[in-house]
């Protein structure tokens, strides 16, 4: 009531005058958002926060898939941070395979890099992006 009608009319305004895709920034969980954000027009959810509640990347992908790409989803809270490389290369394996299978799925962390990442494993995460990312 407050705020979608006016979201809506804005997406629409951008998608009559570009060619620009429309991505939704929201920390959390907003799983139960989706459906809502899909009907005004928003094609991308960035960040997957994969450790908020209900933002299982397998769920997701099954339920909205269809309709929207996925950019995010490699743990920042835990996994870069304070991961080793098997954990790290299990978490990029995992966000591939649940996200990516027919498209729709830009691997990134969930959150812009902190400086508690070591240059070591962003390295990780590269490596394995490449080596599992290719589809």
């Amino acid at each position: 009531e407050f705020i979608k009608p006016y979201q809506a009319e804005l997406y629409a305004y951008i998608r009559k005058r570009t060619n620009a895709k429309i991505a939704y920034h929201s920390c959390g969980s907003i799983v139960h958002l989706l459906p809502e954000l899909i009907d005004i027009g928003v094609e991308a959810i960035n960040p997957v926060q994969v450790s908020a509640k209900n933002m299982d990347t397998k769920n997701l992908k099954r339920e909205f898939g269809k309709d929207l790409c996925f950019w995010g989803a490699i743990d920042t809270q835990k996994i870069l941070p304070y991961g080793n490389e098997k954990e790290i290369e299990y978490e990029v394996k995992k966000r591939i395979d649940d996200l990516a299978p027919g498209g729709g799925y830009i691997l990134a962390a969930v959150h812009a890099i902190q400086p508690d990442v070591s240059p070591e494993n962003i390295l990780f995460m590269l490596k394995y992006a490449e080596e599992y990312g290719k589809y």
